[in-house]
């Protein structure tokens, strides 16, 4: 079977030759060390090599590595599943403070924004270049200048030109996966909106409903190029569970899954959610009443372990369940038969894609890497 095939057959529930597989991300570093050489892929240091590359005056040699490697990645591991884009900021900006930090000086002085990047972690933080603290006030006027983007957008192939690009490249021999469905409050400024969830609900009911909006663009957008599995989500746990109570996700959060998922099957395409964390409290309406087809970044050491959720939600598609967290600092025998199990699991219950479920932090030793990937290439 095709990589496409096997992952098609998944989705519904049909058996295949061979385990399904796709890792949700790697840090640059980590792909370094499986392809031998720099790899343009990961999570903040892409969005500094492309602030580097605007201001050095070599943006279109870094959109061509990051298209490349992001193929190769998925390629040397054996995916079923490529994901073509990693993490963007494209914008160019005004002035380099430091080799790791830059200005974005657009509109308004209290609109300005930096860029800083750490290179230990790859990790990059955006804020204002002016500190300020936000309140519901701040919320309402953001919504309002959202309404108006919203209604303005127009999805254009140059906002998917990766996976329009790798889907043209394939030819159908994998399956690619793309976003523009996300549906979830914004993790900046986490704490006031909270606040509004509970002071003034109808804030969160129009931003989720812009969410919507949004999302239905997309994927009448991109269901046109014959894009099939749609990934969006919005962390909102952790391993203690979520960050508000199942009776707000219902009120406030639901029904704009609802509504995509209605968007994403009038069209014959799939919706699949995403977040770390422990989500049984809220599990019935976000695996079951929101309609989605398929859930990713399963977290195993908060409790969510695949045959507990194949047997309770059977019609949901599930991806990943090997811990990044025992990638990092398990053994690699540790590994191995995390990953095994993982397989033998996905034999027994079918409508599994086995693979990492979150991003391979820096600093993840290669042993383990090859561990998994030759428990995956034996035991599939």
């Amino acid at each position: 079977m095709l990589g496409s095939e096997r992952i098609q057959a998944t989705f519904e529930k049909k058996s295949t030759d061979k385990v399904s597989i796709h890792h949700i991300g790697f840090s640059s570093s980590v792909a370094f060390q499986i392809l031998g050489h720099e790899a343009y892929v990961g999570g903040g240091i892409q969005q500094w090599r492309e602030a580097k590359s605007y201001w050095e005056g070599w943006h279109d040699e870094f959109l061509k590595h990051s298209f490349h490697d992001a193929l190769e990645i998925a390629s040397a591991t054996e995916q079923d599943m490529v994901r073509p884009s990693y993490w963007r900021f494209n914008l160019k900006p005004t002035r380099k403070i430091d080799d790791y930090t830059f200005l974005y000086e657009y509109g308004k002085e209290e609109e300005w924004k930096v860029l800083r990047y750490d290179p230990k972690s790859e990790q990059a933080n955006i804020f204002y270049f002016k500190q300020r603290k936000l309140s519901v006030e701040d919320i309402k006027k953001y919504i309002e200048e959202e309404k108006i983007r919203v209604q303005k957008y127009i999805p254009k192939e140059e906002n998917y030109e990766f996976e329009i690009r790798a889907q043209r490249v394939l030819k159908g021999e994998k399956a690619i996966r793309v976003g523009g469905v996300g549906i979830g409050l914004p993790l900046d400024d986490t704490t006031v909106w909270l606040e509004a969830m509970l002071i003034d609900p109808g804030l969160i009911k129009a931003y989720i409903e812009l969410q919507v909006e949004r999302a239905k663009k997309n994927v009448e957008f991109l269901a046109k190029y014959g894009f099939r599995y749609f990934f969006g989500g919005g962390d909102f746990a952790s391993e203690q569970g979520p960050m508000y109570s199942p009776k707000l996700f219902k009120e406030l959060i639901l029904s704009g899954l609802k509504k995509v998922s209605q968007i994403c099957h009038a069209r014959s395409v799939y919706h699949l959610f995403a977040s770390d964390g422990n989500l049984w409290p809220v599990a019935d309406a976000l695996f079951k009443e929101s309609k989605i087809d398929g859930e990713y970044e399963i977290d195993r050491r908060a409790g969510m372990d695949l045959k507990k959720l194949r047997r309770k939600f059977p019609h949901l598609t599930l991806i990943g369940n090997i811990s990044s967290y025992t990638l990092h600092v398990g053994t690699k025998e540790e590994v191995r038969k995390e990953t095994i199990s993982c397989i033998e699991t996905a034999k027994r219950y079918k409508g599994i894609i086995v693979g990492v479920s979150n991003y391979i932090v820096p600093g993840t030793p290669l042993n383990n890497i090859m561990a998994m990937l030759e428990a995956l290439k034996n035991y599939r």
